[in-house]
C-alpha cells in the first residue's frame, strides 16, 4: 500500500529518527525534539532565528590540575589565561602565558611514575585540565584558543550547564563535549589560533573546560587566551544540522544507557534475559574472566544485562581489583559508587582523580564506599578531588590500613589540619602532595611515622615554613627515599640539602627547580653529586648560580644520569656540557634554555655529536 503524497518523509528512516527522539535529546527538551520531528515529517525546515554573536574572553580561571608557575606569582601560571591576550600573535617562551607542569614522556618513564590503570578507555587521552568562567552564558558557536608555543596539546573542549558565578548551589550539573581529538604534534612551535568545529548544545554556558595531553610535544605548550563566541538565544537546528545519534545509544526509555549507574541498577533483572548461552557457558570460568578483563567499565556494565551467566562473570570482584573512574569524572555520582560497592570487595587500586566536584560526590557517599571497599586498597589516586575534607582523610586512614600510594595532587581546598591523618598510614611508599596546603607540623608527623616512603612530592607546597627542618627529618627517618620533588620550595638552604643527601643516599630523582636559596658557591651541588651516585634525574631549573664545577662533578660522580635541567644558568660553558655528555651515556634529556653561554650554534653542534640526547633550548621571538 502506498503512502499518501502529503507524507513523503514518513518512511522507515523517519520512524528510526522518531525512536531516536524518544530518548532525552541532546539538542533540546523532549517537546522541542518532537517539534523538530514534525518539521522533518512535514518536509519543512526549522527556522534559524537571527541573533547577535557575543565574543568574550575568560573572566576567571576556576580550576586546574597543574601549572609550571608558582602559587605566589603570575609567571607561567594558569591565571594568565584570564582576560585578553598578553603575547599572541608573538611566538616563543613567555612568562605571561599559561604553562602546564610537564610535557613529553619523560615523566612517565621515571621511577616515581605509577603504572597505568587497566581498562582505561582508548579514547581517554587527557593528562591535565583547566576550567574557565566567562561573563555571559551563551549557546556556543565557536571556541578559539590562542596557543603561542608548541601547540597541539588540546584533546578535548567541554561546556558545563552550571553558571559558576551563580549564588545558588549547583544542581543537575551537565557536561557536554564540544570537541575532542587525538594528541597531535604540530610541525612548528610557532603561535596559532586553534578553532575546531564544535558541536551545538542544548543549554547556554559560561563555563568551559580544556583538557590537554602534551605527551607528543617536544617542549612545554603555552596558552595565552581563550575566546568563547556564542548567541544568547537558542538556535534551532536546520535539517542539515540535525545531531548525529550513535546507534549504540538508542533506547526506548528515558534512562541514558551511557549513564554509569544504569547498568548496575538493571543488571540483576532476569525478566527479559535469554536462557540459552550456546557453547559460551562451556568455556572455562578463568577464560571467560580473561576475555572480560579487556572490556571498559561501561561495556562490562552493559554486558551484565545480557544473560545470567555473563551477569555472574561481570559482577565477579576479581574484575574490579583495579578501577579507574577518572575517565568518567563528568558522570560519576554517589549513586554510581553505591552500585559499584558490592563488586569492589577485592579492590586494590582505585583512581578517583578529577571526580566529584560541584556536588557530584559527597563525604557520605565517598565514606560509605571506602568503608566497604578500602580494606585491600594499596593505591588511591585523588588528584583534584575538591569534595575531600578532613573527615574523608580520616576515613581513609581508618579503612585503608595497607595503603601504599596516595595522590592528593592539587587538592588545594583541603584544610591544613586534614593532612595530619596521613601519618596513620604507616605503610605509605608513595605520597603526592603537590599544590596542597600542608603545613610543617603535618609533614613532620608524616615523616616520623611513614618511614617506608620511597617517593615524595612536595612541589609548590608553599605553607611549609622551614624546609631545612623537613630535609633533616627526611634524612633521619626516610633513608629509603628514591625520588623527592621540592619544586619551588623557597627556603631550602645548603645546610638542609647537605643533610638530605647525606641521609638519603638511595635518591635517584631530585627536583630542586626554582629553589632560589640554594647557592653553588657553598659547594652544595658538588656535595650532592658526590653523595648520590645513583642519580638518574636532577632538576636545578632557574638556579642562576650553577657553574662548570657543578657540571663537571656530576660528570665524574653520576654516570647513570638520564635527565638534567639547568635552565637559566649563566655560568655553564659548552666545554663542561660536552664533558658531561661524554661521561653520562644514558643521558636522554638536557634542558639548557636561557643559558647565556649556550647559544643555538652550540646546541646544534652538541646534537650532532650526541644524537640520542634531546637538548632543549627554548626561544623568545
Amino acid at each position: 500500500m502506498q503512502l499518501a503524497p502529503k507524507f513523503p518523509m514518513l518512511t522507515l528512516l523517519s520512524m528510526f529518527y522518531y525512536i531516536c527522539l524518544r530518548r532525552r535529546s541532546r539538542s533540546g527538551t523532549r517537546g522541542e525534539a518532537l517539534t523538530s520531528r514534525r518539521a522533518v515529517e512535514s518536509g519543512q525546515r526549522a527556522v534559524l532565528p537571527v541573533s547577535v554573536e557575543v565574543e568574550q574572553y575568560a573572566k576567571e580561571v576556576l580550576d586546574f590540575s597543574s601549572h609550571y608557575g608558582s602559587e605566589n606569582s603570575m609567571s607561567y601560571t594558569m591565571w594568565n589565561l584570564a582576560g585578553v591576550p598578553n603575547v599572541y600573535p608573538s611566538s616563543g617562551d613567555f612568562t605571561q602565558t599559561a604553562v602546564f607542569r610537564s610535557y613529553g614522556t619523560w615523566w612517565e618513564k621515571c621511577a616515581s611514575a605509577p603504572p597505568p590503570f587497566r581498562r582505561t578507555p582508548k579514547g581517554f587521552y587527557s593528562q591535565d585540565y583547566i576550567e574557565l568562567g566567562f561573563e555571559e552564558p551563551v549557546y556556543p558557536t565557536a571556541v578559539e584558543v590562542l596557543e603561542t608555543y608548541y601547540p597541539g596539546a588540546i584533546v578535548q573542549i567541554l561546556a558545563c550547564s552550571h553558571n559558576p558565578f551563580s549564588q545558588s548551589p549547583p544542581t543537575d550539573v551537565r557536561w557536554e563535549v564540544l570537541w575532542s581529538g587525538d594528541p597531535t604534534k604540530v610541525l612548528t612551535p610557532q603561535a596559532r589560533q586553534f578553532s575546531p568545529n564544535i558541536k551545538h548544545i542544548s543549554f547556554p554556558t559560561n563555563l568551559l573546560r580544556l583538557e590537554v595531553n602534551s605527551s607528543l610535544l617536544d617542549y612545554y605548550t603555552e596558552l595565552d587566551a581563550v575566546i568563547l563566541r556564542g548567541v544568547k538565544e537558542r538556535p534551532m537546528l536546520a535539517l542539515y544540522k540535525m545531531p548525529v545519534i550513535d546507534i549504540s545509544d538508542l533506547s526506548d526509555s528515558e534512562e541514558e544507557l551511557s549513564d554509569l549507574g544504569g547498568p548496575f541498577r538493571q543488571g540483576g533483572d532476569g525478566k527479559h534475559q535469554r536462557t540459552g548461552n550456546g557453547y559460551f557457558d562451556k568455556l572455562p570460568y578463568e577464560l571467560i574472566q580473561l576475555i572480560l578483563s579487556h572490556l571498559t567499565l561501561p561495556d562490562l556494565c552493559r554486558l551484565a544485562q545480557s544473560c545470567k551467566l555473563l551477569y555472574q562473570h561481570c559482577c565477579d570482584p576479581l574484575q574490579y581489583t583495579q578501577l579507574s573512574l577518572q575517565p568518567y569524572w563528568a558522570r560519576l555520582s554517589d549513586a554510581s559508587l553505591g552500585h559499584l560497592q558490592s563488586r569492589c570487595t577485592l579492590l586494590q587500586r582505585l583512581n578517583l582523580s578529577w571526580t566529584g566536584n560541584r556536588g557530584a560526590l559527597t563525604q557520605s557517599g565517598f565514606s560509605s564506599f571506602m568503608k566497604a571497599c578500602g580494606l585491600s586498597l594499596v593505591c588511591l589516586e585523588l588528584s583534584c578531588c575538591h569534595f575531600l575534607n578532613e573527615a574523608c582523610l580520616e576515613v581513609i586512614s581508618q579503612t585503608c590500613p595497607g595503603l601504599q600510594e596516595l595522590n592528593l595532587s592539587s587538592c588545594d581546598r583541603l584544610h591544613p589540619q586534614a593532612f595530619i591523618h596521613i601519618s596513620k598510614l604507616t605503610r605509605l611508599r608513595r605520597l603526592v602532595l603537590y599544590r596542597t596546603k600542608i603545613e610543617q607540623t603535618a609533614i613532620l608527623s608524616i615523616l616520623t611515622f611513614c618511614i617506608e616512603l620511597k617517593h615524595l612530592n612536595l612541589g609548590s607546597c608553599v605553607r611549609i615554613e622551614d624546609y631545612d627542618v623537613v630535609a633533616s627529618m627526611m634524612a633521619a627517618r626516610c633513608r629509603s627515599l628514591c625520588s623527592l620533588d621540592l619544586w619551588r620550595c623557597r627556603n631550602l638552604t645548603d645546610r638542609g640539602l647537605a643533610e638530605l643527601v647525606s641521609g638519603c643516599r638511595m635518591l635517584e630523582e631530585l627536583d630542586l627547580g626554582w629553589c632560589p636559596t640554594l647557592q653553588s658557591s657553598t659547594g652544595c651541588f658538588q656535595h650532592l653529586a658526590r653523595s648520590l651516585p645513583r642519580l638518574h634525574k636532577l632538576f636545578l631549573t632557574a638556579n642562576r648560580t650553577v657553574c662548570d664545577s657543578d657540571i663537571e662533578e656530576l660528570a665524574a660522580s653520576c654516570p647513570s644520569l638520564q635527565h638534567l635541567d639547568i635552565l637559566g644558568t649563566r655560568l655553564v660553558s659548552p666545554a663542561s656540557l660536552k664533558k658531561l655528555l661524554q661521561s653520562c651515556p644514558q643521558l636522554h634529556l638536557l634542558d639548557v634554555s636561557f643559558c647565556s653561554q649556550i647559544d643555538m650554534r652550540v646546541v646544534q653542534e652538541l646534537c650532532g655529536l650526541f644524537p640520542n640526547v634531546a637538548i632543549k633550548k627554548s626561544f623568545t621571538q
